[in-house]
């Protein structure tokens, strides 16, 4: 398929995925019709005349009344009530704001942040450590990330916190995961072994083949970074057994073969691959316009479209949006938010200050108060309270709204909401190859879905 049809084809699930309702959303398969109420992100497939009267319902504003006789409009599994001083269970430590890559698009400002270049003290990561693990419940499953900047330009730091964090965690009697996302450039095969006696989570920052990569991520001077790069990480590849590496690829408007990315990252050997579209950038370098992502749509559909075809074979095939997609499709998730910022998670600066998450450090709009003088709950309840999804426009009559949860916190604040189409087109992508695959998994005697899907709506007397 050339360009220009996968392009066409991405406009027109965009323009399938536009929002008719806030109740209910259509798709149709080879399989038939199927519908997903937007309450409590529950699937459901419906003969031809059922579905003949929701489209008819849909044009004539009457869904709510119909779900109503259908019996499936109970209590809302999402109501107006914000989270409230939830317990924390994850934070990121910039231990070093700082970097040895000029990338132009970075939110960090190459590791910075807008200030001087530092790293975190002993002593603040200590506090951090305290707050995280110190006061968690016996039973308890947390997450402690390392970013920076570069992190692993605070080794030294990283290392310590990572065994005190263990030891404590141990202690306490909580389960204690650790992450980092790097750069790669000072990756050792010593850093192989460390992560993987401590089970990482490790995601290496990599935009691409060479030619791409190099022209978004150079080193300060100017060199490209790319071959340093897969040299370090091979160790890590070939060692992970508890670790589990990573890809992270921000896209750009310079790097949308993503196909051949991810192609190329997968036969590397990295256990997942991701791809990030730029919305925000502190300079306007690099985001991506309407445009754009109707490419990075139709670039998303050709490896969804190679998933479909590696599943259906038996094989895996490491697209990790596609796989989360999927995964939330299946739990039926239902959230007021897109992600546990200013919630259980909060970022935590070089210097001590907390916020929101690792995009916000720095920033006022995130700031949550400091190591020093503790979380600041009544900043955090009125932010929750602020980006709850029903506070949102235009979420609130989006069918895609606790799939999506309003969209990421940083970039709507900064640069609202370009890409509500672009998510609803792949939403709706996705929701299409889980009902195409569910029956492949069902045939191969995989665990039932946990979702709603396969029942049937019963059209009302």
């Amino acid at each position: 398929m050339t360009e220009a049809a996968s392009v066409e084809v991405a406009r027109r699930l965009m323009r399938e995925s536009a929002p008719r309702s806030p109740y209910v959303h259509t798709i149709q398969t080879a399989g038939g019709a199927h519908i997903l109420l937007a309450d409590g992100s529950r699937l459901f497939d419906a003969d031809v005349r059922l579905a003949a009267r929701i489209e008819q319902a849909i044009a004539s504003g009457t869904v709510e009344s119909l779900l109503s006789t259908l019996g499936v409009n109970g209590a809302p599994y999402v109501d107006d009530t914000p989270l409230t001083a939830p317990p924390l269970h994850a934070l990121s430590l910039a231990i070093a704001q700082k970097c040895n890559l000029g990338c132009t698009y970075c939110y960090a400002q190459q590791g910075q942040f807008g200030g001087e270049a530092k790293d975190m003290a002993r002593d603040v990561a200590e506090q951090a450590v305290n707050l995280l693990v110190g006061g968690a419940t016996p039973g308890a499953r947390l997450n402690l990330a390392f970013l920076g900047g570069e992190p692993l330009a605070n080794r030294a730091l990283l290392r310590e916190t990572t065994r005190r964090a263990h030891q404590l965690a141990a202690e306490r009697g909580v389960t204690l995961g650790f992450s980092i996302t790097t750069n790669g450039t000072l990756l050792t095969e010593a850093d192989a072994d460390f992560f993987e006696e401590y089970g990482f989570a490790v995601t290496v920052s990599i935009d691409g083949p060479r030619p791409q990569h190099n022209a978004l991520r150079p080193f300060v001077s100017g060199k490209g970074s790319y071959e340093r790069i897969m040299e370090n990480v091979r160790p890590l590849l070939a060692k992970q057994r508890r670790m589990q590496v990573g890809a992270r690829v921000t896209v750009t408007p310079r790097n949308l073969s993503l196909r051949e990315t991810l192609d190329e990252l997968a036969h590397a050997g990295f256990h997942s691959i991701g791809f990030s579209p730029l919305l925000r950038s502190p300079n306007g370098a690099e985001e991506l316009v309407r445009e754009d992502l109707e490419r990075v749509l139709a670039a998303m559909i050709e490896c969804g479209n190679e998933f479909e075809r590696r599943t259906m074979r038996g094989e895996r095939y490491p697209f990790a949006n596609l796989l989360n997609a999927l995964k939330e499709i299946e739990k039926g998730t239902h959230r007021p938010y897109p992600c546990g910022a200013g919630a259980g998670y909060l970022g935590v600066s070089a210097d001590g200050d907390l916020a929101a998450c690792h995009r916000f450090v720095g920033d006022d709009d995130g700031a949550m108060g400091t190591l020093a003088t503790g979380i600041d709950n009544e900043r955090r309840d009125t932010w929750l309270a602020e980006r709850h999804v029903h506070k949102q426009e235009p979420c609130r009559s989006c069918w895609a709204r606790y799939l999506c949860g309003g969209g990421c916190h940083h970039e709507v604040i900064a640069r609202g909401r370009p890409a509500c189409d672009y998510i609803r087109g792949w939403l709706h992508y996705c929701l299409g190859v889980y009902l195409r695959l569910t029956p492949v998994r069902l045939a191969r005697n995989a665990a039932p879905p946990e979702n709603a899907h396969g029942a049937r709506l019963a059209a009302a007397k």
